[in-house]
C-alpha cells in the first residue's frame, strides 16, 4: 500500500486542494479531498493523471534527429519513408528493445502513463518468421515490463503496397502477413503480454493501401471487444490513391463501409472535408493525432475546431518519437490551429484555460482508444503524475496547465504507473542502464 498526499490534484470535479489517494494492488483505492496529510504519506505538491500516448513505433525512436538532411528533390513523407525502411530492415530483437525500453522510459518521465504500440516490425531482417512469430512483439512486452508503462499492444496486419492489394515491395518484407500467419501472431502477442498489469491487445490493419476489403473485415473480428487501430488520410497522395481506387476518400470509404464505433482510433485522419468531419466526430471514434510528427514530416492541419465542435474526441500520440513531451504534441495542436484559424486559444472550451481543455480532451481520448480507465478516480489504475512548479510557483490550477504546456515552465517530478513509482526527481529508476544499452545500441546502428 502507498499513500500520497498533494496540496492540489486535478480530479474529475476539477482542482482539488488537500487531496489524499491510497493505492493498493496497482489501482486508487481511496481517494479524499479537504483532509490533511497522514504522517506516513509522501508529501506533493501538484498531482495530474498520466497521460495515455495513443500511438507510437518504437523502432522509429532510433531515427530521431537523423533525417533532418535535405534531398536532391522535393523532400517529403515519402521520401522519409524510404530512410524509415532502411532503419526498419537493419535491427536486431535485441536493438528493438534496447530503443523501445529507451523510448518508454522517456514517455513516462514525460508524464505518458500507458503506449498504445502500434507494433508491425514483425519478422526477421530477411523477412522469414521468427521462431516464435511474436519474437519482436515480446521484446516490446519485455520494454513495457522492464520501465512499467502501462501497454495497449496493437499488432499490425500490412499485406500490400498499395490500393487494390497491390503485392508487397521487398523493403516491407518484416512487416508482411497473411491472414493464417496475422491470427497466429495476435494469439501469441495475447499470451506475451499476460503477466503485465492491465496489458491490451488489439488489433490494427495499417491502413486501407495496405488492406484489402476482405481483409480488413477479417482483422476487425479478430479484435473481439479490443481496440482497433488504422492510420487513415495522412498524407494528400494517400487520399488521391483512395479515390483512383474506389472512388470515395479514406475517412468516407470507411465510415461507409466498416462499424466505426468507440473502439476504433482512426490515427491521423488529417485530411478531411468537412463533412467527414462531422460524420467522424458522430461515429465515436477517436481521432489519433500526432501533431510534432504530422508537423516534422509536412503531413497537413488536422481540422480540430470543426471537429471538436461536432462533438469529436481526440488523444494524442507521439508517432515517429521524435520528440517525446505531452506539451509538445499539446502545444504543437494548438499553435497548427492558431496559425490556421488567424486566432488565439482555438481549442479552448468556454471559461476553460486552452492547457485544461488539451488536457482533459487527450486524457479521456486516449483512454478510450487504448481500453484503459483515466483519471483521479476510485478504482482506477494508478497513473499519476506529480508536477513541479518550482520555475513558476505563482500558478495555480488551470494556469499550471497553461505553463506546462506552452512555457516548459512546469515539468513532470515523479510518476507512478500503476501504483508503481518510476521516475522521481524526473529521471526513470532505470535510467542509467537503460540508456547505456541504447547508446551502445545506436553507435552500432548508424556505424
Amino acid at each position: 500500500m502507498t499513500s500520497l498526499h498533494a496540496e492540489s490534484a486535478l480530479t474529475p470535479d476539477g482542482w482539488r486542494k488537500d487531496v489524499r489517494l491510497v493505492v493498493e494492488n496497482g489501482r486508487i483505492a481511496s481517494i479524499q479531498a479537504d483532509v490533511p496529510a497522514a504522517p506516513a504519506d509522501e508529501r506533493l505538491g501538484v498531482l495530474v493523471p498520466g497521460m495515455p500516448n495513443l500511438h507510437s513505433h518504437a523502432s522509429q525512436r532510433a531515427m530521431a534527429g537523423l533525417a533532418e538532411v535535405g534531398g536532391p528533390a522535393c523532400d517529403n513523407f515519402w521520401s522519409w519513408r524510404t530512410a524509415m525502411y532502411r532503419l526498419a530492415l537493419s535491427m536486431t530483437p535485441d536493438d528493438f528493445e534496447a530503443v523501445a525500453s529507451h523510448l518508454y522510459m522517456e514517455m513516462l518521465e514525460a508524464g505518458f502513463c500507458r503506449v498504445g504500440e502500434f507494433h508491425y516490425l514483425h519478422h526477421d531482417r530477411d523477412g522469414r518468421p521468427f521462431a516464435d512469430i511474436a519474437e519482436m512483439a515480446v521484446r516490446v512486452a519485455t520494454a513495457a515490463g522492464r520501465t512499467g508503462i502501462g501497454l495497449t499492444l496493437l499488432p499490425v496486419f500490412y499485406a500490400h503496397s498499395g490500393f487494390g492489394g497491390a503485392a508487397p515491395v521487398n523493403e516491407q518484407r518484416r512487416f508482411i502477413n497473411d491472414l493464417d500467419g496475422f491470427e497466429k501472431l495476435l494469439i501469441r502477442c495475447r499470451a506475451a503480454v499476460r503477466d503485465l498489469p492491465g496489458a491490451v491487445v488489439g488489433v490494427a490493419p495499417h491502413s486501407l493501401r495496405a488492406v484489402t476489403p476482405e481483409e480488413l473485415s477479417s482483422v476487425i473480428a479478430m479484435a473481439v471487444d479490443g481496440p482497433i487501430h488504422i492510420h487513415a488520410a495522412e498524407q494528400i497522395k494517400e487520399v488521391q490513391d483512395c479515390i483512383t481506387w474506389s472512388e470515395a476518400r479514406p475517412i468516407e470509404w470507411l465510415l461507409d463501409h466498416a462499424d466505426v464505433d468507440k473502439r476504433w482510433c482512426l490515427v491521423h485522419a488529417t485530411h478531411m472535408t468537412a463533412g467527414e468531419t462531422r460524420r467522424l466526430a458522430q461515429s465515436g471514434a477517436t481521432a489519433g493525432l500526432c501533431p510534432v510528427t504530422e508537423a516534422n514530416l509536412g503531413d497537413g492541419t488536422f481540422p480540430a475546431q470543426t471537429y471538436l465542435a461536432s462533438g469529436g474526441r481526440f488523444g494524442i500520440g507521439s508517432d515517429s518519437n521524435i520528440l517525446i513531451g505531452i506539451n509538445d504534441e499539446l502545444r504543437q495542436l494548438e499553435y497548427a490551429q492558431r496559425l490556421l484559424r488567424h486566432s488565439r486559444n482555438v481549442l479552448a472550451s468556454p471559461g476553460l484555460s486552452t492547457g485544461r481543455s488539451l488536457f482533459d480532451h487527450a486524457l479521456h481520448g486516449g483512454g478510450m482508444a487504448l481500453a484503459a480507465a483515466t483519471g483521479l478516480v476510485l478504482g482506477n489504475p494508478a497513473d499519476l503524475v506529480s508536477l513541479t512548479t518550482m520555475q513558476a510557483p505563482h500558478v495555480t490550477d488551470d494556469a499550471i496547465l497553461d505553463s506546462w504546456i506552452f512555457t516548459d515552465a512546469v515539468r513532470p517530478d515523479c510518476v507512478w504507473a500503476s501504483g508503481r513509482k518510476v521516475v522521481t526527481d524526473g529521471k526513470h529508476i532505470h535510467r542509467r542502464e537503460i540508456s547505456a544499452r541504447f547508446h551502445a545500441t545506436m553507435r552500432a546502428l548508424v556505424a
